[in-house]
């Protein structure tokens, strides 16, 4: 999985994850990063991955969407590369269909999807978690 380097803030330790009822069930729980509080987002569950319990060796991607702040839980982070527009694809090329892939990087042993954060989340788990932090009081 891979970003846009404008969307990213920092990567962290992985650290305990508080709670959210009535979360939306893409959410893992919330962190508190400096006195923010930021929903915790399960890429797993997103890309239908195995499930896992998140190990002290994971790390938190902090990013940042047009509504807020989210938490990725990341088995590693590799770096940053930079691509040239030519070793770039628009994701409708490959895979069609996929709504939240802005394009796909070509590499010489394989591909990286490049994710546009703001539509990982759809409309409705959007508005489940505004709720959700609103009613536990998390703002």
């Amino acid at each position: 999985m891979a970003l846009a380097l404008s969307a990213l803030e920092r990567v962290i330790r992985a650290v305990y994850l508080a709670p959210l009822p009535d979360a939306p069930e893409i959410v893992l729980g919330v962190v508190n990063v400096q006195g923010r509080v930021i929903p915790v987002v399960n890429v797993r569950k997103r890309f239908r991955l195995p499930e896992r319990e998140i190990a002290l060796t994971d790390q938190l991607v902090i990013a940042r969407t047009n509504r807020r702040p989210v938490a990725l839980v990341a088995d590693a982070v590799s770096g940053v590369l930079e691509y040239a527009q030519p070793h770039l694809v628009g994701p409708e090329k490959i895979f069609p269909g996929l709504e939240y892939v802005d394009g796909v990087a070509k590499l010489d042993d394989g591909l990286i999807l490049i994710h546009n954060l703001d539509r990982f989340l759809s409309l409705d788990e959007e508005t489940s978690l505004d709720r959700a932090i609103a009613t536990t009081g998390h703002e």
